[in-house]
């Protein structure tokens, strides 16, 4: 987690310095950043929710049958 906090920055810079070679240039603003983080952190906790809750209904019995 880390990692990922210190880098937007970077790829921030980067992304802004990349489209002012091409003909038609797109704007980019830190919004852009913020909804994608915000975006994997609700697929992350909606999987996470999804498989601790599946886990938590399970009948302990079927999963130690087959081991």
């Amino acid at each position: 987690m880390c990692t990922i906090r210190h880098s937007w920055p970077i790829a921030y810079f980067a992304m802004h310095r990349w489209p002012q070679n091409l003909f038609y240039q797109a704007g980019l603003s830190a919004w852009i950043f913020i909804f994608s983080g915000l975006t994997v952190l609700a697929i992350a906790l909606l999987t996470v929710s999804y498989q601790s809750i599946k886990a938590a209904i399970a009948n302990p019995v079927d999963s130690l049958r087959y081991e």
